[in-house]
């Protein structure tokens, strides 16, 4: 509905422009619109009149009364209002509320996308966990609103793809290998033979009775055949991995999340992107060899220091191949690139845009784009909850799965803002009451099916028969209850631009707030005000309204990769 107003404020400065040879800019008409906080100041309000007066050297409310009377007639459109400085107050009509509430019926599942993006092709890169344990509720923080971007970018348009990057070799994976191993001979993380740095969970004892019993692995991107030989590292090694990569693929299937395609570091080393990533950068002037290090000058670029590249003691620390990779996405044609990380990868923001750019291969400023989420705080009883006895040290995506469900992970990992800390409720989480928000905006999905099914018991409910009753929604109520439901699509756009899906948790709560304030209104008496009523015309206006509610809820949760459930 913004659009409406953008295309009044369009054509009055377009015809400004042309009959008083003034030379308004249009880029700045989209940014000056904002809904009001209170709708006694209309549906809209513009600052357009604000941020010209400067420029047009003339008072802002002399520049709104001009472009008030610029604006083409429309019906959508009811009044036009000058208040305060010079801010435009705009009231649309009955119609143009009708109108949404039309689209919504006819775009069904597709209300709320849009072609923003136009194919752009953008990768989101996130989860990347090292295959050394089962995935945390940190990984799964990720997946919730790395998924969620990926989907509310296909919603605007982007062509995305998801994907996994790891490391399948390196000191970690020694670790594991070595671990397992020991699992393997028998000895027990208590030994005082255990590997240092190993990890201690149950799993590995898993691991190695599977690799003992010869077992096959199939992950989602390799498949490894145990040979059961207890010296046969190399086999551990691969066999390891492919177990907790096969491992992982269960959690993020029982989370709905799927990747696209997944990326090894080992093959930055092996293709010789790394080596090709230090000449590269020595021949374009940015390195230097200080302590018997090579280090590289970020500094020349924005970081707060240089970065060492190849260590003294011999070996690339891991910001090299990190370049390496993000040069292999803007190869791949990927013009907008969003990562999403754990808050710990703050501090290597600044130097991979600073080594991208010393590489001088056409990559813009800025780019990529990071999304970091911080740590997640596990509860129950008002205490935190810290071990799993399988992970050894750590709470597992798959204990929140198993203790809440699918749906209630999500929502409760994706609803804050990432870059905030979280404390997971699992008692709340697990709680069928209004307070639980994903019960709240489910539980309204489901209230709707009810009624359209009751409906139904009498005759079958007619959405075009109901279409042409929709001029008898004109109570505060249902001003209230289309107000939400126009929200959406600019919602969606919100949540793209800012990389925060976030925003879309939040809208479902006001939108199924809005629809249970609808269900249980009284009128002045204290009475009930029914919805399926003895006026025919009047219940099936109501059950239209109500019907593109649940649409939109449905289109809103599946953004976040929830289900819509029609019965609870």
């Amino acid at each position: 509905m913004k659009n409406i107003i953008e295309s009044a404020l369009n054509s009055a400065v377009h015809s400004l422009n042309s009959n008083e040879n003034l030379n308004i800019p249009v880029d700045k008409i989209a940014s000056s619109i904002e809904r009001t906080r209170d709708v006694a100041h209309g549906d809209f309000a513009s600052n357009l009149a604000m941020m010209l007066a400067r420029e047009l050297k003339s008072a802002p409310r002399q520049i709104a009364e001009k472009l008030i009377a610029a604006l083409p007639s429309n019906p959508l459109i009811d009044k036009v209002e000058i208040a305060g400085a010079g801010f435009m107050n705009f009231t649309l009509s009955k119609d143009a509320y009708y109108n949404e509430l039309n689209d919504v019926m006819i775009q069904k599942e597709k209300y709320g996308h849009n072609n923003l993006a136009n194919g752009m092709k953008v990768q989101v890169e996130f989860v990347s966990a090292n295959p050394t344990g089962p995935l945390h509720v940190g990984h799964g923080r990720g997946a919730a609103v790395g998924d969620s971007l990926a989907r509310i970018m296909a919603a605007n348009g982007y062509d995305v793809t998801k994907e996994f990057y790891y490391n399948d070799a390196g000191a970690q994976i020694d670790n594991l290998t070595l671990s397992v191993k020991s699992r393997i001979d028998g000895m027990t993380p208590d030994d005082a033979s255990w590997p240092a740095d190993g990890y201690r969970g149950d799993y590995i004892i898993e691991i190695a009775n599977d690799f003992l019993a010869k077992k096959t692995v199939v992950a989602d991107d390799r498949s490894i055949v145990a040979s059961g030989d207890v010296n046969d590292l190399e086999n551990i090694r691969e066999f390891a991995v492919a177990y907790l990569r096969h491992e992982q693929d269960l959690d993020l299937q029982a989370f709905d999340v799927k990747f696209d395609n997944f990326f090894l570091e080992s093959s930055v080393y092996k293709d010789g992107s790394v080596d090709n990533v230090v000449e590269t950068l020595t021949k374009n002037g940015f390195t230097y060899e200080e302590d018997g290090a090579l280090w590289l000058r970020t500094t020349d670029f924005g970081d707060d220091k240089d970065r060492v590249m190849r260590k003294k003691e011999g070996g690339y620390t891991y910001f090299v191949p990190d370049l390496a990779y993000h040069r292999n996405k803007w190869e791949r044609g990927f013009k907008r690139v969003v990562n999403e990380q754990g808050a710990d990868h703050h501090g290597t923001i600044a130097r991979v845009r600073a080594g991208l750019q010393a590489l001088n291969t056409g990559i813009p400023k800025g780019w990529p784009d990071y999304v970091l989420h911080q740590m997640v705080l596990v509860m129950r009883d008002g205490q935190e909850v810290k071990i799993s006895k399988r992970a050894g040290s750590y709470v597992t995506l798959r204990d929140l799965i198993d203790e809440v469900g699918k749906d209630a992970t999500r929502y409760f990992l994706v609803a804050r803002k990432p870059d905030s800390q979280l404390q997971f409720d699992i008692d709340l989480a697990r709680s069928q009451s209004s307070e639980n928000p994903v019960y709240y905006i489910q539980y309204a999905h489901a209230r709707i099916c009810s009624l359209l099914d009751e409906r139904s018991k009498t005759a079958e409910f007619n959405v075009e028969a109901a279409k042409a009753n929709v001029v008898r929604l004109n109570s505060n109520l249902d001003y209230d209850v289309m107000r939400v439901i126009s929200r959406f699509p600019e919602m969606v756009i919100s949540a793209n631009n800012n990389n925060a899906p976030h925003l879309i948790a939040a809208y479902l709560q006001e939108l199924a707030g809005s629809v249970h304030s609808y269900y249980n209104a009284k009128d002045e008496e204290g009475k009930a005000i029914r919805i399926l009523t003895d006026d025919a015309a009047l219940q099936d206006a109501k059950l239209y309204l109500l019907a593109s509610a649940r649409q939109v809820i449905a289109n809103g949760l599946d953004l976040l990769g929830l289900s819509a459930p029609n019965k609870m």
